[in-house]
């Protein structure tokens, strides 16, 4: 990397991560990412380094997120360092998705572009050859668009087609006689620009999650989160979370997958790298062919930005900047009614899935994540959460009907730093009382607690998860 290219970088960044605004540490805040945590609730709340990270790695993670916010341009260009683009791609930059690190949403207004989410594709395995892409792959690739819908693309290709939402209203009521209304989208894939998609496709909108915590998940041992597992729900609770096993590309062979909406990946390097590949279109030493289809013969022909287009030494900066985002410490624990609906959370069984802590185990690639205490309040399992929130698309082993437990960590302050309070998987949810309503599956029954409750509770419960 040369002088210049490292001084923007370091400008791009060093400015806003020191300007925080980082608040005092009080007793009422409790440390969920460990010596990790930060204490800051500005809109930087989720784009600060570890607290612990040692001073001589903070130059990594400054350039990483150079990387991270600053677009990507098409071939050929000036800008070397950052070219390559495409040719179909979704975004230009990490940023559009996971703005200031956080939370993306699906659009907000008819007619708007999908900026922050992204649509999987996939086709019902068939064949013996179909069945044998499932273990490297997890799911059919759709023959025309391939396995990620990419709406955009560099001047001369033909984008792949225009996805939109429609929404349907499902009108609701507390047990206290109180209604609600929860809006349920249908995806539609407008003009089509290379064939029709396959009459059997499967889709599944993805919004971006946060990113914080991500080293720390990586860190925990796999021994302690199949500890959790019970998929034959051998204790009677009603609870079966299971494990998905995907296909780890560097190590050739199948391991415990952990990120992704349906621990689809691995680790975190795969997780950036295959994002890069898809949401991008750019190759690294991982991915190494860009993603036409037999039938986008433009996109095959297209010039490249190198091979390839994103070096190593680069890919590295920004899978150590991925891992190493600090954890915002939780606020207001001390609040009565925060404390009251901790406990109406628990008395849910909540925690059954959102499992309050883990430890980490050593971590030696990165020591600061290594044996802390954390509170991600996730189990990090697969779990069956009902027909009503179903994709229908199996991915590795999880069902269409299967979700990771998301980390609850930050979620209060997703409406500070992303100016939206959109939750679940394609972001249908408007607020958090929305989200639990959401719920079936084996949370049909915590769900049904929360109906069950008065407003007062219902309230506790919300301003306890907005503490997180």
């Amino acid at each position: 990397m040369n002088k210049t290219l490292l001084a923007t970088a370091l400008g791009a960044c060093l400015l806003p991560a020191l300007a925080n605004g980082e608040a005092e540490q009080t007793k009422t805040n409790i440390k969920s990412g460990g010596a990790t945590t930060v204490y800051d609730t500005s809109r930087n709340a989720f784009s600060l380094p570890a607290k612990n990270l040692s001073i001589l790695r903070r130059d990594n993670f400054f350039i990483g997120n150079a990387f991270f916010k600053q677009p990507w341009v098409p071939t050929p260009a000036s800008t070397k360092a950052r070219d390559g683009l495409g040719p179909l791609f979704n975004t230009n930059t990490c940023q559009s998705c996971h703005v200031k690190d956080g939370r993306g949403h699906p659009p907000l207004e008819e007619g708007d572009d999908f900026l922050s989410t992204l649509i999987r594709l996939s086709i019902p395995a068939t064949s013996d050859e179909h069945q044998a892409l499932l273990k490297t792959q997890g799911a059919v690739a759709e023959p025309n668009y391939g396995d990620q819908l990419q709406p955009k693309a560099n001047p001369g290709i033909k984008p792949e087609a225009r996805p939109r939402f429609t929404y349907e209203t499902i009108n609701g009521q507390y047990k206290d006689g109180s209604t609600y209304q929860l809006i349920k989208p249908t995806l539609h894939l407008d003009n089509p620009a290379y064939g029709d998609f396959h009459p059997d496709l499967m889709t599944s909108a993805r919004v971006a999650p946060v990113m914080i915590g991500l080293g720390l998940i990586d860190a925990i041992a796999e021994a302690d989160i199949l500890a959790n597992a019970d998929p034959d729900d051998k204790d009677g609770d009603g609870i079966s979370g299971r494990a998905n096993y995907v296909w780890d590309i560097e190590k050739q062979k199948t391991v415990l997958g952990r990120f992704g909406l349906k621990a689809n990946q691995p680790n975190i390097a795969q997780q950036v790298k295959s994002a890069f590949h898809g949401d991008m279109g750019l190759t690294s030493s991982m991915h190494k062919q860009q993603g036409c289809t037999a039938v986008q013969t433009d996109c095959q022909k297209a010039v490249h930005g190198g091979t390839p287009e994103v070096e190593d030494k680069v890919m590295d900066k920004v899978v150590f900047y991925s891992s190493t985002l600090g954890v915002p410490a939780r606020r207001n624990a001390t609040n009565p009614e925060v404390i009251k609906g901790e406990q109406l959370f628990t008395a849910a069984n909540c925690n059954s899935c959102h499992q309050v802590s883990f430890k980490t185990a050593d971590y030696p690639a990165i020591k600061e994540l290594s044996k802390q205490t954390i509170m991600p309040y996730s189990d990090l399992l697969l779990h069956d959460m009902g027909e009503g929130l179903a994709d229908g698309r199996p991915d590795f082993l999880a069902t269409g009907r299967e979700w990771r437990t998301p980390p609850l960590w930050g979620i209060g302050l997703v409406e500070t730093v992303n100016q939206h309070t959109r939750f679940l998987h394609d972001g249908r949810a408007r607020n958090l009382s929305e989200a639990i309503l959401w719920h079936g599956g084996e949370a049909e029954a915590s769900k049904q607690a929360f109906v069950d409750m008065s407003k007062a509770d219902r309230d506790a419960l919300i301003a306890f998860l907005n503490s997180l």
